[in-house]
């Protein structure tokens, strides 16, 4: 039988109905937690996961390809089945102001909500084998991996964790019973229903702001900037960890040659987050390298990166870093203080050379001044 297809109310295709895709057994940690099923006969159910709410009729999967239908429920298909695990430094996620120098475990699932051309996670994010590329991993046993290594952090990463928002919460809570560290890495495209659950459940995260034009993300991501924008003002200053306290959310922005690299964009992005989530959040700028569906475009050059951490910092903003290319000042955490300016965690890359905040309380060790993280 064809696959058909139906075209979402954002007007893009969102869901694929594929009778012999193999659906798993459904275990309840899987059900959906966002959703609204239609009480007409129909077995309809909508996804309120993200903004794309798709509508599913048994058998259909969303865009994201990983939750469906079954009988009437959207069911999250790769609940407790990761596509594999790496152990990184924390700055590579990026987080430059969470517990430097300290590991995380890495660890995706598949499919993905946004339709990012130029997405360098393809082959994990846009998988329609997951059955085949998972493993079995319980958040009971990727917390207990965790510990038995002695890891700080786990991460949720490679594809969104958006899409496995429960298998994400059910492990970060198992992680934080151990005194481990959640947190997710994701492009910030979630409903304002899912919002509260699953930041309550991170204590960092690094969220994508991939451009600051509607045209952009919308040509080029598949999704709306304004929804991101939401998702981002939430995090930074109404989410809560159970404790009460804050989650700490840095931001990525990667740069494309042509396309969201321009000074206007930089400028309309650094003023937003001054305005909207004040000056110590800290901003990354990442190099673009030909991937997916954007072979043609060339990689970022690296006087593009300089040129936007010296826009963001003229606009203001304490801390500014140029990601994964090789550049010891764009990867040092300075102090904002414009009387003092020390050097406070010196970098190469994702290696530390020198932590002078180590054993300070986050506090420059020059002049006194408090440094945004957590330390």
């Amino acid at each position: 039988m064809p696959s058909t297809r139906v075209v979402s109310r954002s007007g893009q295709s969102a869901v694929t109905s594929e009778p012999d895709a193999g659906l798993a057994t459904v275990t309840p940690a899987a059900i959906g937690r966002w959703q609204t099923k239609f009480n007409d006969g129909t077995r309809r159910a909508r996804c309120e996961l993200c903004p794309r709410r798709c509508v599913l009729k048994p058998g259909q999967r969303g865009f994201c390809f990983v939750r469906s239908n079954h009988d009437g429920v959207i069911v999250s298909d790769t609940y407790g089945r990761s596509s594999g695990f790496a152990i990184d430094p924390v700055e590579k996620k990026p987080l430059n102001h969470f517990h430097p120098g300290s590991s995380v475990l890495s660890f995706g699932t598949a499919g993905c909500n946004s339709g990012c051309r130029f997405c360098q996670n393809w082959d994990i994010s846009k998988a329609r084998d997951f059955d085949r590329l998972g493993v079995e991993a319980s958040p009971e046993k990727i917390a207990q991996v965790a510990a038995d290594r002695d890891i700080d952090s786990v991460a949720f990463t490679y594809n969104d964790p958006i899409v496995f928002a429960e298998y994400a919460i059910d492990t970060a809570e198992a992680c934080r019973a151990r005194g481990i560290h959640p947190i997710a890495v994701t492009a910030g495209y979630m409903s304002a229903e899912a919002r509260p659950d699953f930041y309550a459940a991170m204590d960092a995260a690094n969220i994508d702001l991939k451009g600051f034009t509607e045209d952009f993300y919308w040509k080029v991501t598949g999704t709306h900037l304004q929804d991101v924008l939401d998702t981002i003002d939430y995090a930074v200053n109404e989410a809560r960890t159970p404790d009460g306290n804050h989650v700490w959310v840095e931001l990525t922005t990667l740069l494309i040659p042509g396309l969201n690299d321009d000074d206007a964009q930089l400028h309309a992005e650094c003023t937003w987050i001054r305005e909207h989530l004040g000056l110590d959040v800290p901003l990354h700028f990442s190099a673009f390298h030909p991937a997916w569906k954007m072979q043609d475009v060339p990689p970022t050059p690296h006087a593009t990166l300089t040129r936007a951490r010296e826009i963001a910092l003229n606009e203001g903003l304490h801390y500014v870093y140029t990601g994964n290319v090789h550049n010891r000042e764009g990867d040092t955490t300075y102090c904002p203080n414009p009387q003092c300016h020390a050097a406070l965690i010196e970098r190469d890359w994702y290696r530390i050379i020198n932590d002078r905040l180590s054993g300070t309380d986050g506090r420059c060790p020059e002049c006194g001044t408090i440094i945004a993280g957590r330390w």
